[in-house]
């Protein structure tokens, strides 16, 4: 019997644990080939970035050579969003006979159950699921789901992928910063065409932050990124706050003499004062939620709005950071985000207490809003 797998996705674009993840999966369930299928429209995404012939290429220099992984256009040349089922469906007709399998990670294994017609998937393949390095997956609990609502259970890939996210190229490219996680053909691929592209407010970063103080931003862009979708906050926003947050941060306020900062505002804060206007008056930012996220990142505030509180959440624990507790902060934040948020307040006005710093007073007022009882 001819065995036949799927491993579909964005690919927004190919990094090299996908590459990995293909090639164990056609070893480890003895695959005759594997079609490796970009989505043309994701239901799961808002935006694409990089167009779909930009991505087939990509996949295509990703997987040159390796003879029984095959990187298909279907999804792209159907349109429309992209179901599982209609694909699926569709290549056991075509492979009449054959032994379907479709590839997945834990974390979409999580959400199998909220998919279209998840039973008609089950029908006609059988999942095939790799773990996550970034997601814990209650196989277990799964596994009961699966044999009680859908008869059926799933197979666990031995192959656990290194920790990858298309995202951080993305985002790394777009600040010109080197990140080893795609390979080097379709690397120069990006850098040729120019696919996630500067604009005016990345170079205004790289134009005016130093090279440490450019791949903080890129990473608060990333882990704010991160929560996004499931804060319900507009990801764009969300992408321009993150990387103005610290545009002021080696600026000198006597350069911008229209730039009211309150005299009682600590030294340390100042620049998030400065970087509001800046991105206000220099960058033309008039939407007036992005400004307050700029300007509270480092103090919070009471009642700050959602996009705010993740602006100095994302600003406290992206990865570059590694005070004592961070750990415990970044594991909150994949979970619930209000307790992530309070907990990194209760954590920044207990380090400015313990360094004997004075502590301004809006961060005083958001301690009393949401942490003190």
């Amino acid at each position: 019997m001819k065995k036949v797998g799927i491993f579909g996705g964005t690919f927004n674009p190919v990094h090299k644990e996908h590459v990995e993840i293909a090639k164990h999966a056609v070893k480890e369930l003895d695959l005759d080939v594997l079609f490796v299928m970009p989505t043309f429209i994701s239901p799961h995404k808002t935006t694409v970035p990089a167009s779909s012939t930009d991505r087939l290429n990509m996949l295509n220099l990703a997987f040159l050579g390796e003879d029984k992984i095959e990187v298909s256009d279907y999804e792209i040349l159907k349109e429309g969003k992209s179901y599982t089922y209609q694909t699926v469906e569709e290549f056991k007709d075509r492979y009449k006979g054959a032994k379907l399998y479709f590839i997945c990670g834990g974390d979409m294994l999580t959400d199998f159950k909220t998919w279209r017609f998840p039973q008609r998937i089950l029908d006609v393949c059988e999942l095939a699921v790799f773990d996550r390095e970034d997601f814990f997956t209650d196989y277990t609990a799964e596994e009961e789901y699966f044999s009680r609502f859908f008869g059926k259970t799933f197979i666990r890939l031995n192959y656990a992928p290194k920790k990858a996210s298309s995202t951080k190229i993305r985002v790394y490219s777009s600040f010109n910063i080197p990140h080893g996680l795609s390979l080097n053909n379709v690397d120069e691929y990006i850098i040729k065409n120019n696919l996630y592209f500067s604009d005016k407010y990345t170079d205004f970063i790289k134009n005016n932050l130093k090279p440490s103080r450019i791949k903080h931003t890129a990473d608060v862009v990333i882990t704010a990124l991160k929560k996004a979708k499931e804060l319900n906050l507009d990801p764009e926003k969300v992408r321009i706050s993150a990387t103005l947050h610290d545009c002021a941060k080696y600026l000198d306020k006597q350069d911008f003499p229209d730039c009211n900062i309150p005299s009682d505002v600590p030294k340390p804060v100042e620049h998030a004062f400065l970087g509001a206007y800046v991105a206000k008056n220099v960058l033309g930012i008039n939407d007036e939620e992005i400004i307050d996220a700029i300007r509270y990142h480092t103090s919070g505030k009471a009642n700050m709005s959602t996009l705010s509180k993740l602006i100095f959440v994302a600003d406290m624990i992206e990865e570059g950071r590694n005070y004592q507790g961070v750990d415990k902060l970044r594991q909150l934040y994949e979970g619930d985000f209000d307790i992530c948020f309070k907990e990194c307040l209760k954590e920044e006005t207990l380090h400015l207490k313990n360094k004997g710093q004075d502590i301004y007073k809006e961060t005083l007022n958001a301690f009393e809003f949401y942490v003190k009882e």
